[in-house]
């Protein structure tokens, strides 16, 4: 067996950064927010579908299911970094932070945006 020895390279800074190095910094930060952000989108979708059917008032039944939907999207974005083979090694607490914002923000635009549309199909 041999091991693959990995090198890292020697933190610079910002003004030993190449243009290309802070571009490639760019995009990586990109991609990290659009995992945020589709996860958010995709746990306020099956928030409100596993939720079951909202009553008169708005509510569902299960309202905290979609809550601890949300939280496992929050908490799977490691995983989703490590299979898309995005380094989260340099996050600190203020990017995790920044990331279950954006994650907590879309699921909660796109579950009141799908019970909201809901309410409006109802006979009046």
């Amino acid at each position: 067996m041999s091991e693959e020895i990995i090198e890292e390279k020697p933190v610079l800074t910002k003004k030993e950064k190449t243009k290309a190095d802070k571009q490639a910094e760019h995009i990586l930060r990109i991609k990290r927010t659009l995992v945020a952000c589709f996860l958010g989108i995709g746990t306020g979708i099956l928030s409100y579908i596993a939720g079951g059917v909202p009553d008169a008032a708005g509510l569902q039944n299960d309202g905290l299911l979609g809550f601890m939907l949300m939280l496992a999207g929050i908490v799977i974005q490691k995983h989703v970094f490590v299979f898309a083979g995005m380094s989260d090694a340099k996050l600190g607490m203020k990017d995790w932070f920044y990331q279950g914002f954006m994650t907590f923000a879309f699921w909660f635009m796109s579950w009141t945006i799908l019970l909201t549309w809901f309410m409006s199909t109802l006979p009046k």
